[in-house]
Order: C-alpha cells, then structure tokens, then sequence
C-alpha cells in the first residue's frame, strides 16, 4: 500500500526556516517524480516544488532561491528545506508522487500526481 507521511510543519517567524519531511512506504520513491504542493486557506493546491528520478528539481518562481528539494534514497524520505519564510508562506504542504503513466501533465500541476499524503501545517507570522 503506497503511503506517503509528512511531518516538520509548524509555527515560526518571519525569516525563520522549517525542514519538512516525507516518509514514503509501499513504493520506491526515486522510482517516482515526487513533488511539495501547498494549499493556503481558500486557495488552490499549488506546485512548490517537483524532483525527477535524475534528481532534477524544479521550483515554483516564489520559494526559488529559498526552498530546498533533496531526497535520501536509503530511507525512502525526501525533504523540503525551507529558509528566509515568509508569512505568504503559510500553507499546508502535502507530498505527492506521480506514477510513470501520469508524464503529459506539467511537472507542477496537481494532474501530474496520483498519490497524495494527508500533509503538515506550516505557520508564518509576520
């Protein structure tokens, strides 16, 4: 059973850094383009960031230079470093996997992903 788990969200100030984590089990994640969304209240769920099985990342405009997308192959765990936040930040990010079927659609786009984690509050005050 694929499972995808987030944890490392929570409250912090403006500037201040979070490192989120995604445990994956039931599959091999390096096998997978994996991907950070985001959804702020009363908002769309939006693409942060995508990781390729090369290990290539691409990032949405606003967290480049900012966020972080690594992954550690052994654990099956793939991490998001976030510095320098910004209250425009707080979301609830959610880890995605995309399977290899799911290739015509762009690389953030919710279309692209068919497994999704129940996701961790991220909370940036100014």
């Amino acid at each position: 059973q694929v499972q995808l788990v987030e944890s490392g969200g929570g409250s912090v100030q403006a500037g201040g850094s979070l490192r989120l984590s995604c445990a994956c089990s039931g599959f091999t994640s390096s096998s997978y383009r994996m991907a950070w969304f985001r959804q702020a209240p009363g908002k769309e769920r939006e693409g942060v960031a995508s990781i390729g099985r090369d290990d290539s990342v691409t990032y949405v405009d606003s967290v480049k230079g900012r966020f972080t997308f690594s992954r550690d192959n052994a654990k099956n765990t793939l991490y998001l470093q976030m510095n320098s936040l910004k209250p425009e930040d707080t979301a609830m990010y959610y880890c995605a996997a995309g399977s290899a079927g799911r290739v015509g659609y762009p690389l953030l786009s919710t279309s692209r992903y068919n497994y999704w984690g129940q996701g961790t509050q991220v909370t940036v005050s100014s």
